[in-house]
């Protein structure tokens, strides 16, 4: 098992807090982690239908019969999210402090029955694959920028045996079949997996619901509540513009991202050769950084400040981190050797904003991390450090 960031804050909160809520996609390592956390538990895990069969005719009993003096772990909680109700009378009346840990993979209706239930008793926490500051604290980062897009950043390839990138195949029609089906009645599920290649096609573009629709052949309702099912599967999330208004004629629209390149890669069909010339490695590039931004921010128990800025000409910048008064913009370059024009959408920035030089990040491909008179260059392989840096978390 690779130790996992977040673990010194989980057993923090556990002292503080009840119920412990660990969420984030399939096979992120949320077991693991709760297990290694809290290995005087009790576990169970609610994928056993007859065991959630059990719970829905007597909840109040299940806990009774289950009941562990240090705590239970339920696994994949949002199974049986009417358990709730009864863990908040358990724990209303017992007062033990991280007696319930609770695992979901499904966004949606772990937050939706928490926060009719749970509030002020529930410290939720979000495990996505591994980061990498973890990979490298464990000297197991890939060398090359092209290898850790296409194998991606989920535990199970970094493990001692390691499986073949049909895993992730599997992965898509597990996720297909379970989750998707649970949430919510998509009847057509080879539709949904070519909606889900068509996203994964934009990834790192800004978003157009409407063609994106009328390339599946599905309306613009039916597109976001499926884009919404992919988000709170913890497929894909989005990034949206940042809010001060530095030039009226700005794009609205948020823009998408898969959390893991490898599962981005695999649903494009990219080989590992085709990284370096392919047209999709600059968006899987910047899918791969802001992905990581997101890992660093919880790990450290921040909610995430990320935005990008798009004008309606030429001029964007890919990432904007907002931290109190402090507002750093951030380029994402796939190439790997640091060329004049990287800069040119952070000296457009510094123009309208007011920002000074110093402040802005260029991120890249290559190896080496450097200052430049016009901004700091960051290599990819450094950008654990540039959070904590930049806004001193």
């Amino acid at each position: 098992m690779i130790p996992r960031a977040i673990l010194p804050l989980l057993l923090e909160d556990a002292k503080s807090y009840p119920v412990i809520g660990i969420l984030g996609p399939r096979q992120s390592g949320k077991t693991t982690l709760a297990k290694a956390a809290f290995p005087e538990h009790k576990y169970i895990s609610l994928e056993d239908i007859d065991l959630r069969n059990e719970i829905s005719k007597d909840p109040r009993g299940f806990l009774e019969e289950y009941k562990n003096e240090q705590g239970i772990i339920l696994d994949e909680f949002q199974h049986v999210p009417e358990l709730l109700s009864y863990i908040q009378t358990h724990v209303d009346k017992e007062k033990k402090r991280g007696k319930f840990i609770l695992t979901g993979s499904q966004k949606f209706l772990m937050n939706q029955a928490i926060t009719q239930t749970l509030v002020g008793r529930i410290s939720l926490h979000t495990l996505l694959p591994l980061s990498i500051s973890e990979l490298k604290t464990y000297k197991i980062l890939p060398e090359k920028m092209e290898q850790a897009l296409y194998q991606g950043f989920y535990p199970t390839f970094y493990g001692e045996n390691p499986p073949t990138i049909r895993w992730f195949r599997s992965y898509v029609q597990t996720y297909l079949e379970r989750d998707i089906r649970q949430i919510t009645n998509v009847i057509d599920l080879d539709l949904f997996q070519t909606f889900t290649q068509l996203c994964a096609a934009r990834v790192g573009q800004v978003l157009n619901i409407s063609a994106l629709g009328n390339d599946c052949g599905i309306s613009d309702q039916t597109a976001r509540r499926w884009l919404s099912l992919l988000e709170a599967s913890y497929i894909l999330f989005f990034v949206h513009p940042y809010h001060k208004n530095y030039n009226k004629r700005i794009v609205k629209s948020p823009k998408l991202y898969f959390y893991d390149t490898g599962l981005a890669c695999s649903l494009l069909k990219i080989a590992i050769t085709d990284l370096p010339f392919h047209s999709f490695t600059g968006g899987l590039f910047e899918s791969m950084i802001m992905s990581d931004l997101i890992k660093q921010y919880h790990i450290l128990g921040v909610t995430p400040q990320l935005y990008f800025w798009h004008d309606q000409s030429v001029n964007e910048v890919d990432c904007i981190i907002e931290h109190g008064q402090k507002v750093i913009p951030i380029e994402i370059k796939a190439g790997k050797t640091v060329v004049p024009n990287f800069f040119k959408s952070l000296t457009y920035w510094n123009e309208v904003s007011g920002n000074s030089p110093s402040t802005g990040y260029i991120v890249y491909g290559g190896p080496e991390s450097q200052m430049r008179p016009n901004g700091r260059v960051v290599s990819w392989q450094s950008i654990d450090m540039l959070l904590q840096k930049s806004i001193n978390l």
